[in-house]
């Protein structure tokens, strides 16, 4: 049973998945890291999802969002987080991710947030390393 619903919407030049549910080990993750992989093999190089309706994530989700960032960030694209639920954010606190991802509570400042991106060369005009130093430091 397929407790994670994924809806896909854009906001200007954003792709915008609202997830409802858990993200959790199993189908849910398997949907999400299936879904950012599509995105990215269409082209989408800014994508932002919204945890507003995210009641429970665990370790394997986490880690679907850690491999997700990493995927569009090779890939010259950014992958965002909107909207954290305040037992997302403890999750995220306690396991560093929140010094890794942009977290937003606004969408309107996060659409504006994703840096300019070149439709000739498909490149970032910035990139970071934050998963990087997370990970080390």
């Amino acid at each position: 049973m397929n407790n994670l619903n994924i809806t896909e919407r854009r906001n200007g030049n954003v792709t915008v998945l609202d997830l409802q549910g858990n993200i959790r080990l199993g189908e849910d993750s398997i949907e999400l890291h299936n879904i950012l992989r599509f995105l990215v093999e269409k082209g989408e190089k800014r994508v932002l999802l919204n945890l507003a309706n995210v009641t429970n994530i665990d370790s394997s989700g986490l880690g679907e969002l850690v491999a997700g960032y990493t995927t569009l960030q090779r890939n010259g694209g950014e992958l965002k987080i909107l909207r954290l639920t305040e037992r997302v954010h403890e999750l995220m606190m306690i396991t560093k991710l929140l010094t890794v991802f942009d977290v937003f509570d606004d969408e309107t400042e996060a659409v504006n947030s994703f840096s300019a991106v070149s439709e000739e060369t498909n490149e970032t005009d910035v990139t970071t390393g934050k998963l990087d130093q997370a990970l080390v430091g």
